[in-house]
């Protein structure tokens, strides 16, 4: 997993801090530990490891480049790293490397290329902060899709960032309040979306974006380098031309390739494995392209309506997985409940964190790596509400706005009106498909009532402003 964190201008006990917020975030990395200090102490970084590719020393962090000019903090992986690595050698940009970690890879690309870039070529999952010594730059780097957390803020006027938000939250000092604004939010969806946080002055780094801040280290600017939005318009004007049973072909063609590539580690690596398709998918297309019967995890519970381990088991003795599976109690349910606020940091509402922490504990007594169908139902529009907003907006787009709106706001008012109903009114004044999302989300009318200030939501949840 690792971990990173950093400071930028602290005022007293720089190195204290960093080892503070270090220690906070031992569980993302039990396998070592390193700081790194500019000479004049303006800027400081902190790394926790897993180790993955390449278990030797030449895979510790904080990392400096061939040069030095680099200095890097990174948790993810890149997959495309081999690849990576020719180009380089091939391209006469680097001669010979040190170690075979993909966090050497990285360094030498941004080098090489510069930091956009380099990003852009990568394929992977990344959290990175990348220091340039000669230019005195802090970059703050975030995977395309968000898959690796990164907070970042103001603590005492002071830059920090870090992996967990309570890496932040350790710092001496820390005094940030909750940010009472974004618990419209929190109650409505169940999470709190980026670039926000529960604590003032502190967000997260939203996926796709880079942030860069020039000493004194006072002020950044956030850019794009790739855009969901902007890849799906791009599909919808190219549409797969291709018969069904090629687009099968070369979905799982894509599928393969990106499983292959996640597999690649110097650990053991295995998979999670529910009843459901994605992780079944997953597993099969792992097991088909290992030579060993890949290692499957499952927990189960007696309650037969919830309980997925027995339809598991029989998955993984068709695909012939070596498979382990662990029936939990209500009691190993409830233990995990006081551990959540120190995982998460923040407030969570997903009902699979508990079963996911305890697969997770299950699994890491076997493997170091695992791969699961988490992004599955995202990506294939799995969730039902997908299809139900197609299924609403059909009917509705045929009414002109400016007649529904009025319609919506007169029915709302109207005494005694069910909870359905008053969904039903509330979803008519949608202006498009993407609102009467928000609107489905918004329908429960105690989400507002329960929160000090209901007028305090933000209202631009999609805005990367600087702020200074």
């Amino acid at each position: 997993m690792c971990g990173i964190a950093g400071l930028c201008n602290w005022q007293n006990n720089t190195a204290k801090n960093l080892e503070r917020m270090n220690e906070r975030m031992l569980h993302r990395g039990p396998d070592g530990g390193g700081y790194y200090m500019t000479e004049d102490g303006s800027v400081g970084l902190s790394h926790r490891r897993l180790s993955i590719v390449d278990l030797s020393e030449n895979g510790a962090q904080p990392m400096a480049s061939h040069s030095g000019r680099f200095r890097i903090v990174f948790n993810g992986e890149i997959y495309n790293h081999r690849q990576l690595r020719r180009k380089l050698t091939e391209e006469g940009k680097v001669s010979a490397f040190r170690g075979s970690s993909d966090t050497e890879v990285l360094l030498e690309l941004f080098e090489a290329y510069g930091i956009r870039e380099a990003i852009s070529m990568c394929k992977g999952m990344f959290a990175i902060a990348l220091l340039d010594t000669q230019d005195k730059r802090l970059y703050l780097l975030r995977d395309r899709v968000g898959e690796k957390p990164l907070y970042y803020g103001f603590v005492g006027g002071s830059f920090v960032f870090a992996s967990e938000v309570g890496c932040l939250a350790a710092l001496e000092g820390f005094d940030n309040p909750v940010n009472r604004g974004v618990l419209p939010i929190y109650f409505i969806h169940g999470y709190i979306p980026a670039p926000y946080s529960v604590y003032e002055n502190i967000y997260k780094l939203e996926p796709g974006t880079i942030l860069t801040m020039a000493a004194p280290y006072r002020e950044f600017e956030i850019t794009s380098y790739w855009s969901m939005h902007e890849i799906a318009k791009k599909g919808e004007d190219n549409p797969f031309q291709g018969s069904e049973e090629e687009a099968t072909e070369e979905l799982e063609r894509l599928l393969k390739a990106s499983i292959r590539d996640q597999m690649v580690a110097d650990v053991p690596v295995g998979a999670f494995l529910s009843s459901g398709i994605d992780s079944s998918t997953v597993v099969a297309l792992m097991q088909s392209l290992s030579d060993q019967k890949v290692k499957s995890f499952t927990i189960g519970v007696e309650d037969s309506g919830f309980n997925e381990a027995e339809a598991a088991r029989q998955i993984a003795g068709h695909l012939g997985t070596e498979h382990t599976e662990l029936y939990i109690t209500e009691e190993d349910a409830k233990a995990v409940i006081p551990k959540l606020s120190y995982m998460f940091g923040e407030p969570f509402a997903d009902s699979s964190q508990i079963p996911t922490y305890l697969v997770s504990k299950l699994t890491r007594q076997h493997v170091t790596v695992s791969l699961s169908g988490d992004g599955g139902d995202e990506l294939f529009s799995g969730y039902n509400s997908y299809t139900s907003i197609d299924r609403i907006w059909g009917k509705m787009k045929g009414l002109p706005y400016p007649v529904r709106r009025p319609v919506s706001a007169l029915l709302k008012e109207i005494p005694g009106l069910s909870r359905t109903r008053r969904t039903q009114a509330m979803l008519l004044g949608a202006r498009g498909p993407e609102e009467l999302y928000e609107i489905s989300n918004e329908s429960e009318p105690l989400a507002r009532q329960i929160c000090l200030d209901p007028g305090c939501c933000p209202l631009n949840t999609r805005s990367v402003s600087p702020i200074t």
